[in-house]
Order: structure tokens, then C-alpha cells, then sequence
């Protein structure tokens, strides 16, 4: 069952995933996909870019966090991994909004990683993996 419950909860990450341009405000999805390196960055409202990033990351870090709940069914991973999510979304949004005030001048593939940080659920792939290897050096020490 908690398998079950796992993969429905990344399907409803790639559903996240699948309707981002509907359903959030983010003018870097067409700036990336098409000609960036010829092109300006788009015009943008900060705050309403920020607000969305935020809602973004949001979703898909309580989804992350639901499915590391139930994959290792430990307070103490949720309660590590909150406090990551937290931190990471503050560095990363700092970082992202520093890079765009100073229109991409440092490149355009720092900017694109940076966001693809933010707007997609990457954490919950290097999280599950370290908890996993936690738990079993844990289990042989005892």
C-alpha cells in the first residue's frame, strides 16, 4: 500500500509538472525553451514571479515531503527535510532574483539550473536515496 500511495504521489508531481504553464506565472518557460541565447530576458513582475515560484515549490516540496513520510515513515526525515526545503528555497530564490537583476550577466546556464532547482521537485530525488542509505548504515550498527 505505501508503495501505492508513493507512486501516485510522484504521478501527481508530473501532473504539477504537466500544467506549470496554466497554472503559474513564470514568463522563463518560453525564454528557456526557445532561442535564450540570442534573446533578451523577458520582462517580468518580480513579485508576482516570486509568489509563484513560491506556490511551485511549495506543492511539490509538501508532496516530496508526504512521500518521504511514508517511504521511511520517520518524524525525524520530514522534520530535516522541512527545514531543508526551507533553506534551499531561500538560497535558491536569493540566487535566482540576484542573477535576474543582473540580466543573466554571468551566463544563462546558471540562471536555467538555479530555476530548474526551484520550480522542480530535484530534492526529493537526492533526499530519497541519502535517507535510504541512513536508515541501512543505522540498522547495522545496531
Amino acid at each position: 500500500m505505501r508503495i501505492l500511495l508513493i507512486l501516485a504521489l510522484f504521478f501527481i508531481l508530473v501532473l504539477v509538472r504537466a500544467f506549470a504553464p496554466s497554472l503559474f506565472y513564470d514568463p522563463f518557460i518560453a525564454y528557456f525553451k526557445g532561442d535564450y541565447l540570442h534573446e533578451p530576458i523577458p520582462v517580468f513582475s518580480g513579485s508576482k514571479l516570486l509568489l509563484n515560484l513560491f506556490m511551485r515549490y511549495g506543492i511539490n516540496s509538501l508532496l516530496s515531503l508526504l512521500i518521504i513520510y511514508i517511504a521511511f515513515l520517520s518524524r525525524n526525515f520530514v522534520l530535516f527535510s522541512v527545514k531543508f526545503y526551507i533553506l534551499a528555497f531561500v538560497v535558491l530564490s536569493i540566487t535566482f532574483f540576484i542573477i535576474l537583476k543582473g540580466e543573466l550577466a554571468h551566463g544563462y546556464l546558471f540562471a536555467f539550473y538555479v530555476r530548474r532547482f526551484i520550480i522542480h521537485p530535484l530534492f526529493v530525488l537526492i533526499l530519497l536515496p541519502a535517507f535510504y542509505y541512513k536508515q541501512r548504515i543505522s540498522s547495522q550498527i545496531i
